[in-house]
Order: C-alpha cells, then structure tokens, then sequence
C-alpha cells in the first residue's frame, strides 16, 4: 500500500526542514482542511487542478476568513504541491498557476514607551506569582522574544552572570540574547526564596518541568495561553487596549530603533532570518516620527 502523501511530506518537513512544532501543526491542519475539501469535488491531491486550487481559494474567501489566513492555508498547499513534484509523486505542480493570495500590509502594534511603564508597575506585591508575572513582563520586553520561546526557556539557558539568554527559535534556530538590569533584577528576584521555589511542587510531573524556569500553579510550564492571559491581566489593570505578548516583542525592536540600534542587530535579536522581516519596523520608527513632529514642531500643529 503506497504511503499517504501527506504523511510522507510532513516527515520531510520536520526531519529535512526542521520546522517547529507550531509550524507542522499548522500545515497538517491546513493541508487536512484542503484534503477533505478536495472530496466535496470528488477529486485528490493526485489528480487536482489549477482551477481545484483557485475555487479551494475563493471557499476560504467565502467563509469570512481574514486574508492572513487564506494566503497562510494557501501557501501551505502551494509548499505541498512543491514536494510531490519534487518527489515525482506527481508530474506537475498546478499551484504555479495560481496566483497568491494578497495580504494588506500592516504595521505591527507596538505600545509607547510610557505605557510599558504602566504595564511593569501595574504588577504588585511580592509573592510568588507578583515575582514570576513581573519577571514574565520585563523578559518579553528586554529580549523581544517569542512567547513560544518563553515558555519553552530552561533554567540551563539564563546566564544571570553576564545577563545572556539562549532562545530557541522558529526550527529550534538557537541565538544568544542579552537583558539588561530592570530584566536582571525581576529574574534575580523571582529565583530567589519565596519566588520560583515557592512554585515547585512536592513532585515533578515530569523532568522537562523540573527545569522550566516560567512555573505554574501546579509546577508545570507555563502555556502560551497563560502567558497570553498573564499580560492582558497587567493590560487591563494599567488601561492599555489590544495587547498581546507579540506586543511586547515588536515594542522591544521599535524602540530600539527610535533609540538608534543597527538594523541587522534588531534582527540578530529577533531572531528573523532575512533582514526584510525586520525592515518593517522602520515603518513604525517612521510613524513615531511622525508624530513627534506634529507633537512638537509649532507650524505642524498649527489649523488651516
């Protein structure tokens, strides 16, 4: 019995391509959906053509999804049609007759210097989730990570002594990243007694919780979700709209830019692989620019 084509790309995908978890659920879960949408046309990945891809495209649209997520699924399958003519499982490619989905740009949300302010000092108290959360909130900021990478950080990755961090990034790409003294002292102050040891249970469930250094209240790792709830918990207490942790991450690399970082040194932090990733803060510099000059120059504020 042949192997399914699916199964035999998403190998290829984790063991050739090294994607991360996220990354092949989403394009297992994508590429299902295309699937099971082929049946309804009495048709497979085998024998599809341009125009099964192309109405595939306007059911999403139909459904009300954003554009992100149509030309997401779509470039899933355009990925999956890739390897089966690469692998001869099938003699074309009909995805490259398709055009791809336009997505509007847009500039990723940041918040002002002065609301992350608000957001750190709305964390109070000192017991053992005050600790951790504030911790949570100065490490996203200081090192513009991925909330991903945040809950997956050991305790074998920090180096309180010259303020490193070692991040695992999109396919487990490692890189060194640095905080600075606010970050230190929130983690210094959540290590000691009556902070992270105050979360460790009677037992591990498990080894790979032992070593988080984000807990639980139950001594596990902290989920992307909690971590989620976590921040928009500070959010509302400090009145700030719309925030997310990946807020916090493009606040980290805009405000290095307003304040003079390199480019390319924003985008060794970031972890981003082509520079172009990152060239779109310098459309929010840009922004903060803007607004600068009609805050502060006495013509641009002047009525017409």
């Amino acid at each position: 019995m042949a192997a399914d084509p699916l199964d035999t790309f998403m190998t290829w995908m984790r063991v050739e391509q090294g994607r991360a978890v996220n990354t092949l659920s989403a394009y297992q879960r994508d590429i299902t959906h295309y699937v099971q949408w082929l049946k309804t046309q009495h048709a497979t990945v085998l024998n599809a053509t341009a125009q099964h891809l192309e109405k595939f495209v306007a059911h999403l649209r139909s459904t009300g999804k954003a554009p992100k997520s149509v030309a997401r699924q779509f470039a899933a399958v355009r990925m999956f049609y890739r390897y089966l003519a690469q692998e001869a499982i099938r003699s074309d490619n009909p995805a490259v007759l398709v055009d791809g989905v336009k997505v509007p740009s847009s500039l990723p949300k940041a918040i002002s210097e002065d609301e992350v302010a608000l957001l750190l000092s709305a964390v109070t108290g000192v017991d053992s989730f005050a600790r951790r959360d504030r911790a949570i909130l100065e490490f996203l900021y200081a090192t513009g990570a991925r909330v991903a990478e945040v809950c997956t950080l050991s305790m074998s990755d920090i180096d309180m002594q010259d303020s490193l961090v070692r991040l695992f990034g999109k396919g487990s790409k490692e890189r060194i990243v640095p905080f600075g003294r606010p970050c230190h002292e929130a983690l210094s102050d959540y290590f000691d007694l009556g902070g992270r040891p105050g979360l460790v249970p009677d037992q591990w469930a498990s080894r790979e919780d032992s070593d988080a250094v984000f807990l639980g209240v139950h001594g596990t790792r902290l989920s992307r979700q909690a971590i989620f709830n976590i921040v928009r918990k500070y959010a509302a207490l400090a009145k700030i709209k719309d925030i997310s942790p990946h807020a916090l991450r493009h606040s980290c690399a805009t405000h290095m830019l307003v304040h003079g970082a390199d480019l390319r040194v924003v985008q060794e932090l970031l972890g981003h692989a082509s520079v172009s990733t990152t060239q779109i803060y310098t459309r929010v510099d840009n922004e903060v620019l803007y607004e600068m000059y009609r805050e502060a120059h006495p013509r641009a504020r002047t009525k017409r």
